[in-house]
C-alpha cells in the first residue's frame, strides 16, 4: 500500500521515483514486469522538496504539475517522500498570524480541481493513465466479464459475488422493483406536468417513491438499514422512469419482467418487448461503465447532502439534479445531436472547423480528467462496433476527423473523445430515444451514489467548508435616510 518509493543510486544518491502510476503505465504499454528493471519505468530527475520547505510549497508543486507523490531532501539524502494525501490532511489546520489573528483560509483552485476533499474506497480516476477503477478492478474488464448485478454487488457489498451470493442479490433486486404504496397512482400526474422532461419527472418521482417508502435519517440508521434502503430505491430508478415514460407517451406501463437481469428488464419496460441478447448485453455494458467514476459533481452533491445526516431519498434527489446539468450528465444526446447536424460524410471537415473556430464546444470530446484517451469511449466503441450500422462507420468518420481538427486548430489541448460520443451512439442502436440518454446514465449512476452514501454515513463528517468574501469592505453604514419612512410608520402605529 505505497504509492511510490525514491530510486537510489550505488552511492544512495536521488536516481529517480518510481509511482504507481509508473508501473501502471508501463504494464498498459506491454513491459514484462518479471524482467524489466525499475530504471526503465521510474521517472527521472523529479521535482524534489527540502525538508524545509512549507507546506504551501509542495501544496503548489501539487496543484501546478498534478503529482502525487514528491521526493523530500535534506541536502543530498532522500529524507522521506510526502504524498498529496499528508497534504491533505494538514490543510485544513488554521494558520494564526501575528497577534493571535485567525489568517484566512486558502482559497482552493476553481473547481476544487486538484483537491482531495475526501478518501473513498469505492474507485479511483487516474486521468493522466486513461484508466478507472471499482474497488481496485479496472472497470473496462469489468464491463467486458461481468454482469450488471456483479457490479452491482461490487460496488455495494465490497466484492464480487460468488455464484450462490449472485443469486440471493439478483433476488434481492428483483424483489425490490415493487413499488411502494401509493406512488403508482401519482407517476401519470407526474408525466402531464408542463414543461415534462424524463430527468426532472424522475427526480420528482424518487423523492415521492423514497417518501412512501418511509426512509429514515441516514444519522440513525444501522449500516444494514441503509443498504436495504439503497438497494430499494436503486432499484426502483429504472421502473419509476420507465412508467413516467410510457405515461408520457399515452402508453401502458409495463412490469419488469422477474426473469430478466437489470439491462434487459430496462430495455423490456420501455418496448414492452423482451430485447434481444446482443442489444441487452450492449446496454448492460454502458450501464456498467457508467456506474460510478470518481467524486465527480453528482457524487460530491450526494455525500455533501448525506454529510448532514439527510435521508437517501434527498441525496440521490439532489444527486439527480447535478445530473441534470448539461456540462455533467447532459452531452450524449447533444453528441448525436451533432452527428445529425452535420448528416454527410462531405460536410463533416468543414462543419467540425467552423464550429471550433467559432468557440463552441464538440459534444464527446475533451474530459475535464482525462487527458487522454477514455477508457471508456474506448470500449463503447466497439460495442458500437460490433452493433454495426450506417450511424456506427459515420460516428467513426467524424470522430477521426474531430480529433484531427482539434489537433490542428487547438495544439497542445489533448482533446480526446470521451464516453458520451459513443454513448449516445450505443443507446440509440439499442431503441433508447435520445431523450432518455441522461436518465439512463442516471440509472445507472445511481449504483455509484447509493455507495458513496452509505461510505459518507458510516465514517461521517458534516462537509462545510469556507468561502472567501470579495465584497465591499465592511461594515458599510446605511444610506442617509434610509429606512426611515418604515420607523415613521412603527412610531404612528
Amino acid at each position: 500500500k505505497v504509492g511510490a518509493a525514491a530510486v537510489l543510486d550505488q552511492d544512495g544518491a536521488l536516481s529517480g521515483m518510481v509511482s504507481e502510476r509508473d508501473l501502471l503505465r508501463s504494464v498498459g504499454h506491454g513491459v514484462d514486469p518479471s524482467t524489466t528493471s525499475v530504471a526503465e519505468v521510474m521517472t527521472r530527475d523529479p521535482y524534489t522538496l527540502a525538508v524545509d520547505d512549507t507546506v504551501a510549497a509542495s501544496l503548489e508543486l501539487f496543484r501546478t504539475h498534478r503529482f502525487r507523490h514528491l521526493p523530500v531532501m535534506d541536502g543530498a539524502r532522500v529524507a522521506g517522500i510526502l504524498s498529496i494525501r499528508h497534504v491533505v490532511r494538514v490543510a485544513h489546520i488554521e494558520e494564526v498570524q501575528p497577534g493571535g489573528t485567525p489568517a484566512p483560509p486558502a482559497l482552493a483552485p476553481r473547481g476544487l480541481e486538484g483537491v482531495a476533499v475526501a478518501q473513498t474506497a469505492i474507485g479511483d480516476v487516474r486521468g493522466e493513465e486513461g484508466f478507472f477503477h471499482y474497488r481496485g478492478y479496472n472497470a473496462v474488464d469489468l464491463a467486458r466479464r461481468c454482469s450488471f448485478e456483479q457490479v452491482w454487488h461490487l460496488l455495494m457489498d465490497g466484492t464480487l459475488p460468488d455464484d450462490a451470493t449472485l443469486a440471493t442479490f439478483t433476488a434481492e433486486t428483483v424483489a425490490a422493483r415493487q413499488l411502494p404504496g401509493g406512488v403508482e397512482d401519482l407517476l401519470p400526474q407526474v408525466a402531464a406536468l408542463p414543461g415534462y422532461t424524463p430527468l426532472t419527472a424522475l427526480r420528482s418521482a424518487v423523492s415521492l417513491a423514497a417518501a412512501a417508502s418511509g426512509v429514515q435519517p441516514t444519522l440513525d440508521l444501522a449500516p444494514a438499514q441503509l443498504r436495504a434502503e439503497a438497494l430499494r430505491l436503486t432499484a426502483l430508478v429504472p421502473v419509476l422512469l420507465m412508467r413516467l415514460h410510457r405515461h408520457h407517451l399515452g402508453l401502458p406501463p409495463v412490469d419488469p419482467d422477474p426473469d430478466l437481469g437489470y439491462a434487459a428488464a430496462y430495455l423490456q419496460m420501455l418496448t414492452g418487448e423482451r430485447p434481444g441478447e446482443r442489444a441487452a448485453r450492449a446496454l448492460e455494458q454502458y450501464l456498467i461503465l457508467t456506474m460510478d467514476h470518481g467524486f465527480n459533481s453528482s457524487t460530491f452533491t450526494a455525500r455533501v447532502i448525506t454529510s448532514t445526516g439527510s435521508d437517501i431519498g434527498s441525496a440521490l434527489t439532489g444527486a439527480l439534479g447535478a445530473l441534470a446539468g448539461p456540462l455533467h450528465g447532459g452531452a450524449p444526446s447533444r453528441a448525436l445531436a451533432m452527428l445529425d447536424a452535420i448528416g454527410t460524410p462531405d460536410r463533416t471537415e468543414a462543419y467540425l472547423r467552423e464550429e471550433v473556430s467559432a468557440g463552441h464546444r464538440l459534444m464527446g470530446f475533451g474530459h475535464r480528467v482525462y487527458k487522454t484517451d477514455d477508457p471508456r469511449s474506448t470500449l463503447l466503441r466497439e460495442v458500437a462496433s460490433e452493433l454495426g450500422g450506417e450511424q456506427v462507420a459515420f460516428a467513426r468518420h467524424v470522430e477521426d476527423t474531430a480529433l484531427r481538427v482539434l489537433a490542428a486548430l487547438k495544439p497542445g489541448r489533448r482533446l480526446y473523445t470521451n464516453v458520451e460520443f459513443y454513448a449516445g451512439v450505443v443507446m440509440n442502436s439499442v431503441g433508447i430515444p435520445p431523450e432518455m440518454f441522461t436518465p439512463t446514465f442516471a440509472c445507472s449512476r445511481t449504483v455509484g451514489w447509493s455507495a458513496a452514501i452509505a461510505e459518507q454515513a458510516s465514517d461521517n463528517r458534516l462537509i462545510r467548508p469556507s468561502a472567501l468574501y470579495i465584497g465591499p469592505e465592511p461594515p458599510r453604514p446605511l444610506p442617509h435616510g434610509y429606512g426611515a419612512a418604515l420607523q415613521t410608520a412603527r412610531l404612528a402605529g
